[in-house]
């Protein structure tokens, strides 16, 4: 079952897909097509998981953490489903991830990791745009890159009864395919993220997790149209625009273009990554999984 949030008549109505199809509870009907979508659900929190798929730390020839690692976006980031992507006029780096957003269904603290499921309201489709620009700044936290307003879209829809395992994810621009991964490349499956994080902050209904990008995130430029495909999932997309000038260039942090925000914008693309620490293991080496699935259109 898939559940979406719409503007009908001016008012926030919860919907169900039948088909191309929006059904509202007192049965009114709307094409999901034209409809104004919302997120599908309000979060008191939003957390994202860092480098998660394999194909992500390969790209930047560093070492998967032992463990997971995470940030958060502010809930004033959160967009929707054919929504404007901001980027500010004195950027350049704002960069697309496509992932899946894990969905919290029931009040989660302390819990195993085989109990997890029972937790999960569902799953939607997620892009975590970072503005790298400012990624000198804010002590490593990302309060700026992940956090500015319009940048983390979810949607069209939560899905309740979509099984993770071995799904193809893309990310398309302007109709070309940027990224090409799956949910089988991930180091630490959707459940043992919730567990992880619910050992110590209590996840709560509509709380959302991010679970990580493959490789090939690369910055995008107003007028460009965003596309998140996940198997299963559905289809977000969302549309680049140029914000407004700053009210003044002379308060706190400015966005810089230092090689460690070109060497993350533009990953494997930017050439100078000398000074980036070597795998002790080749990557070839790396115990994960070296085929994944072709998406099914």
């Amino acid at each position: 079952m898939e559940y979406r949030r719409i503007l009908l008549d001016g008012n926030v109505t919860d919907v169900v897909v039948d088909g191309a199809t929006l059904v509202a509870r007192d049965g009114r009907r709307v094409e999901a097509e034209g409809a104004t979508h919302l997120a599908p659900v309000t979060p008191s929190k939003i957390i994202c998981c860092h480098l998660n798929h394999v194909s992500r730390v390969r790209e930047f020839g560093i070492e998967l953490a032992p463990a997971p690692t995470y940030f958060q976006k502010p809930v004033s980031a959160l967009n929707a489903h054919g929504g404007a992507v901001v980027r500010p006029s004195n950027c350049r780096y704002l960069n697309y991830e496509g992932e899946v957003a894990i969905v919290i269904g029931r009040s989660a603290r302390n819990i195993d990791v085989a109990d997890a499921a029972h937790y999960i309201a569902g799953y939607s489709v997620a892009n975590d745009y970072g503005l790298h620009d400012f990624r000198d700044t804010d002590a490593g936290s990302m309060l700026r890159v992940k956090g500015a307003d319009t940048l983390c879209p979810i949607g069209p829809g939560l899905v309740t009864d979509w099984d993770f395992r071995n799904k193809a994810m893309r990310t398309s621009v302007n109709g070309a395919v940027r990224q090409d991964g799956s949910t089988e490349e991930m180091a630490w499956d959707m459940h043992y993220l919730v567990a992880d994080i619910a050992r110590l902050i209590t996840l709560v209904p509509g709380d959302i997790i991010l679970s990580g990008t493959p490789a090939m995130s690369r910055p995008v430029v107003p007028g460009d149209v965003v596309t998140v495909e996940v198997e299963g999932l559905g289809t977000l997309t969302n549309h680049i625009v140029e914000g407004p000038t700053p009210v003044s260039d002379q308060i706190g942090a400015q966005p810089t273009a230092t090689e460690e925000v070109r060497s993350t914008a533009l990953g494997g693309d930017w050439e100078h990554r000398g000074r980036r620490r070597p795998l002790a293991t080749p990557p070839d080496a790396l115990p994960f999984p070296q085929i994944r699935p072709k998406f099914q259109s």
